[in-house]
């Protein structure tokens, strides 16, 4: 399985980081070993919310190519929804099997048109600006509608990441992940549609 990560200026950090330490932990079993992944964004390097800034490894990826796509959140997306060049960049990632968001990474998604008669969810403190994009917005931390997957706030990235893992590995496998993150919470919060 090849993983797009869509990063941007204005991200926040941990929507990324906690999907990705939890994802990228598939490379690590037997039946998803040939799993990878690339860092996507419009430019070489971006700068999160409070100003630490982050290589892309790939820039301006044709996304097509990937079997999974991942955005995350932050103040930044507020702007790259009306960003034209920015979704439709987004938008070649039109027939990858996995589109994954976290807090207000679901406004790119919607803003791509990938949320068009879908049920999503978002940070619980933005619910109002995914009302345009998506057929009804959930609200609670996690929603699956197909294989469209959208977090809620920050710390649900972590939850997501496990969830998406369980849909690969045993059931033991995933609560292994959890020993090695100390990670003791289990959300049962998850809107399946």
């Amino acid at each position: 399985m090849k993983i797009a990560f869509v990063v941007f200026d204005g991200i926040t950090f941990l929507d990324f980081a906690g999907f990705y330490d939890v994802i990228t932990r598939l490379a690590y079993f037997p039946e998803t070993k040939n799993t990878t992944w690339d860092i996507c964004g419009m430019q070489e390097e971006v700068t999160d919310e409070l100003g630490m800034t982050m290589k892309v490894t790939k820039v301006k990826p044709d996304l097509s190519s990937y079997d999974m796509l991942f955005v995350p959140g932050g103040i930044g997306t507020r702007k790259l929804q009306y960003d034209h060049d920015f979704t439709q960049w987004l938008k070649s990632a039109e027939k990858v099997k996995f589109k994954i968001s976290v807090c207000t990474g679901s406004l790119l998604l919607g803003a791509a048109g990938f949320l068009q008669d879908k049920r999503a969810t978002t940070h619980p403190m933005h619910y109002d600006l995914l009302v345009p994009y998506c057929a009804e917005v959930v609200k609670c931390r996690l929603v699956r509608d197909g294989n469209i997957f959208t977090g809620g706030g920050v710390a649900t990235s972590i939850d997501l990441g496990l969830y998406i893992v369980s849909l690969f590995l045993k059931e033991e496998e995933v609560h292994n992940i959890r020993k090695q993150m100390d990670y003791p919470y289990r959300h049962h919060d998850i809107i399946t549609i």
